[in-house]
């Protein structure tokens, strides 16, 4: 049974996530908090497995909170947001939230995205993805870190090319199609980029594909 904390300022979005979530056969709502601080201290008395997190709360917003929950707890975060009133998302998966989702998603796609970050797997909205390269396109560029090409270096070329496609926003599936080989083989190829790499999730990749060059913002998302 997986454990889930909820945190949103907004009474009816943080009692409808809590009743779609407890309705699941596979998972339980274990607490509640409506602001970061709380999110923070409850996360740490529950340990969860996943938090649910909004990113603009009180006392503390979703992204400081995700940070100090992502670097002293196991529990995964999933951020959900209004997304059209948030210029967070960059912010959010640097601090190490497995998932960014819409608050718009249907209710199965909520159950569903938990389960995925709980196994530990990430997921990107299409739409966030657009945005986070959008995000990168804006900031001012100080050139690709040494540091970064380095560890590039680490990948075998498969391997790059899979990180690429990844930041692409592709699919296990998708990749498998674009390089002629299955899924299985896809799975693989990504873990062993991660190991390489150092990295958390797909997300993380995400990231690091953009810092350290390998994509370049404004490239074809197609």
């Amino acid at each position: 049974m997986l454990s889930v904390l909820v945190a949103d300022d907004q009474d009816l979005f943080r009692a409808a996530f809590a009743a779609i979530l407890n309705g699941q056969d596979d998972m339980t709502v274990v607490g509640e908090a409506a602001d970061g601080a709380a999110a923070v201290r409850v996360a740490h008395e529950l340990r969860p497995d996943v938090v649910v997190m909004d990113v603009r709360m009180p006392a503390m917003n979703g992204i400081e909170a995700t940070e100090r929950i992502c670097a002293a707890l196991p529990s995964r975060v999933l951020v959900l947001t209004m997304f059209d009133l948030d210029e967070y998302v960059y912010d959010a998966l640097r601090a190490g939230a497995s998932g960014f989702l819409l608050k718009d998603i249907r209710r199965d796609e909520l159950a569903q995205a938990v389960r995925v970050v709980a196994a530990g797997d990430s997921l990107l909205a299409p739409a966030v993805t657009r945005r986070l390269v959008e995000d990168l396109v804006r900031r001012p560029s100080h050139g690709v870190v040494p540091r970064l090409t380095a560890r590039l270096r680490q990948l075998t070329a498969r391997e790059a090319e899979t990180l690429r496609l990844v930041a692409r926003g592709l699919s296990n599936a998708e990749i498998a199609a674009a390089l002629v080989v299955t899924e299985h083989t896809v799975k693989t190829h990504v873990s062993h980029v991660l190991t390489k790499l150092g990295l958390r999730d797909r997300v993380q990749a995400v990231v690091f594909a953009y810092e350290s060059g390998l994509v370049a913002p404004g490239s074809s998302q197609e």
